[in-house]
């Protein structure tokens, strides 16, 4: 099963042929600015649709804080996004407190874990919105 770096290099080599299709959902590539190093950080994501902008959970499977990757497009929200083989510049933000609960309804029938997730942490799941540019 491929996760993480590994899942990032295989995505990469193949355009998503390999990765895109994950456990019964599908999966994009965040590469955001690393808020500290400068760096780009590329992460493996279930991503959803809302019109014409992708959707990402920052859950860290219910863990009490963010995920880094969160912490570095609120730097910086400029990022990078591959979904297959199209790769773009798009900017990110977090869900409005409005629309999220219809955004949080369909990450979850994505990735149903994500409503676990959420019981298992005080903090608020936050939904990114990735907005091509």
């Amino acid at each position: 099963m491929l996760f993480g770096d590994e899942h990032v290099q295989r995505y990469r080599e193949t355009d998503g042929a390999e990765g895109h299709d994950w456990q019964g959902t599908t999966v994009l590539i965040l590469t955001t600015t690393g808020r500290r190093s400068g760096q780009p950080r590329s992460t493996p994501l279930i991503y959803g649709r809302h019109g014409d902008d992708y959707l990402v959970v920052a859950s860290k499977g219910g863990a009490p804080s963010n995920p880094a990757w969160y912490g570095n497009l609120e730097a910086d929200p400029t990022v990078e996004v591959q979904v297959k083989g199209d790769r773009f510049t798009a900017r990110a933000r977090t869900a409005s407190r409005e629309e999220k609960p219809e955004l949080w309804r369909e990450m979850v029938s994505r990735w149903p874990a994500y409503d676990t997730y959420q019981t298992k942490t005080e903090r608020d799941i936050p939904v990114v919105v990735l907005e091509r540019s």
